[in-house]
């Protein structure tokens, strides 16, 4: 009986774990398979194969049972995943139900979960861009949260790295602000937005419309091939899952990529309870998991543990990883674990119309989305009354205008025949949010999930700095609009809960002070060294840009030097 317990435990036994398979999780295990590591992935979802489980992906319009409409039964059962644009009849499989999957909101807070193999990376915008030092000096500089551990020198390599591999297209734009990466051809910008670059360029110094840089194969290399993957073919229907692997996600590309490797064991259904902490050894042994379907508890066994949950199931798993050394949540000596949770500020939009260049009208789709407008405000100087700054989007199009008066053959030939309408712009911003001690998530200590795991609280809200880079990105925008000649300018600072920019970062965040930060520079746990961070969780400060990219660069370069730790018997 004994050697069956033995055999079992071995069976159990991997060199790295790594806890979720989306964006950063996916980097992490091709990183430790690729280095030789046996690794175990573990999904707390189901499975999801590239090509073979997106269903809906070659549908056409009529063959949805709801044209795409998402039937007003299942909106008011996913109150919450129903507010996110992507969650329409062709895509709605991919997202947590709300009822399923409950958490406490003490205040406003939309979570959109996938909890899939691939996570939400079959779901993401795929919108791509570096950070720079402006970015990573900004707590030191304005005198927030704490300073970042790292500078842009020591992430660019490896932003190079996973550029090349993922593939981004863009353009060399040249701005310090913005760094230029490692491109394939940039989707082209159409007549207006070209426009409005221009005058932006003419009129205002330091404002920039550029071509979106995103996830995109808009022209392989033989690295993109061997993967699997071939063109985008600017369907824009990414949402579905890709066949072509033409944008990056986890299925399409670094999951594949493990596997062949030999070397990986992807468990789905496997819901992260806790990570084992040994106390005598003084290091992390494992993780413990309850199945999903059958609820049975089980335990798997690594040297090293990547948390790659998402951020703020990186903060619930580490928080629920208690022991007598860590009564707080593993690595929680400073009590900081689960607070400065911070967002992306999505809460604000405007829109216009242009009367000019009706030569010309949109033809086919951009799955970069159109332009994007870096941040602008405060950086190389305080200039305004808020902190930080905002990036924002920025699109034109024009629709058909259909008459749809008349009857028979005359509405036939209407219909058919239908006319360009004016030029529609539009842009949204993509604002900073100042990581707070007061915005934080906690362990519930009554209610529990089907899992008997303790439901998070969120506490997490805007404050008058949001307020303020508001109202100037519409007095801004608002401005540059009426500049370059539009007309019919609405803004839209309706707003939204914080969460809807799927953004959120922070609580376990990393700088040079254990007293002070969770992780050190190289997303290591301060106090328990074989347990890494690298999601939105590791994020000390937000910044504009799109996070996925950064995500991806920490998971590569936090793989490369645990592997060398280990060989180094440091771990």
């Amino acid at each position: 009986m004994s050697n069956i317990n033995i055999d079992s435990i071995k069976e159990r036994t991997f060199d790295a774990i790594v806890i979720g398979s989306g964006i950063s999780g996916g980097w992490s295990a091709k990183e430790l398979t690729e280095k030789g590591l046996k690794t175990l992935v573990l999904e707390r979802g189901k499975d999801v194969k590239h090509v073979v489980d997106y269903p809906t992906t070659n549908m056409y319009p009529y063959e949805f049972e709801h044209r795409g409409e998402v039937p007003l039964a299942i909106q008011e059962a996913a109150p919450i995943v129903n507010r996110c644009y992507a969650f329409r009849e062709d895509a709605m499989h991919f997202f947590v139900k709300d009822n399923e999957h409950p958490y406490v909101q003490e205040k406003p807070f939309d979570w959109i979960r996938g909890y899939q193999v691939g996570g939400k990376s079959l779901l993401w915008a795929r919108q791509t861009q570096r950070w720079s030092d402006y970015d990573f000096e900004g707590p030191g500089r304005d005198g927030f949260a704490v300073d970042w551990p790292i500078r842009y020198k020591d992430l660019a390599p490896w932003y190079s790295y996973v550029e090349k591999f993922a593939g981004i297209s863009g353009n060399r734009d040249g701005l310090k602000e913005l760094p230029d990466g490692e491109f394939l051809p940039a989707y082209p910008l159409n007549a207006v937005e070209d426009y409005f670059k221009g005058v932006l360029q003419k009129k205002y110094r330091g404002r920039h419309v550029i071509s979106a840089r995103c996830a995109h194969l808009s022209k392989p290399n033989p690295i993109h091939i061997e993967q699997g993957r071939v063109q985008c073919q600017n369907r824009v229907l990414c949402q579905r899952g890709c066949p072509f692997g033409g944008y990056f996600s986890s299925n399409a590309s670094t999951l594949p990529w493990a596997q062949k490797t030999g070397n990986l064991t992807l468990r789905p259904f496997s819901v992260a309870h806790s990570i084992i902490y040994d106390e005598e050894k003084g290091k992390a042994i494992g993780v413990k998991v309850i199945d999903a379907n059958t609820k049975e508890e089980i335990d798997y066994f690594a040297k090293i543990i990547f948390v790659n949950a998402a951020a703020l199931n990186t903060n619930l798993i580490l928080l629920n990883s208690t022991s007598n050394r860590f009564p707080n949540g593993l690595g929680n000596d400073s009590g900081l674990l689960g607070k400065y949770v911070a967002f992306h500020n999505y809460s604000a939009r405007i829109s216009a119309e242009y009367d000019g260049m009706k030569e010309y009208k949109t033809d086919g789709r951009n799955p970069a989305g159109g332009g994007y407008i870096p941040r602008f405000r405060n950086v190389h100087k305080q200039e305004t009354d808020f902190i930080r700054g905002y990036a924002a989007g920025f699109s034109a199009y024009r629709s058909p205008n259909r008459d749809m008066s008349g009857l028979g053959v005359d509405l036939k030939e209407q219909l058919l025949n239908a006319k360009p309408g004016p030029w529609r712009v539009g842009s949204h911003m993509m604002a900073e949010t100042i990581p707070k001690e007061s915005n934080y998530v906690a362990l519930d200590s009554d209610k529990k999930d089907a899992w008997g795991i303790p439901l998070l609280k969120i506490a997490v809200d805007y404050d008058e700095n949001d307020a303020k880079m508001k109202a100037d990105y519409i007095e801004q925008m608002t401005e540059m609009f009426t500049t370059a000649g539009f007309t019919n300018i609405q803004a839209n600072t309706a707003g939204q809960a914080p969460g809807l920019d799927i953004h959120e970062m922070g609580g376990v965040r990393m700088g040079r002070d254990p007293k002070t930060s969770l992780l050190n520079k190289w997303n290591q746990l301060h106090h328990c060294k074989n347990v890494f961070v690298t999601d939105g969780a590791c994020m000390t400060s937000t910044s504009t840009q799109n996070p996925s990219l950064t995500y991806m660069a920490f998971s590569a370069r936090a793989v490369d030097f645990a592997v060398n730790e280990m060989k180094k018997n440091n771990l």
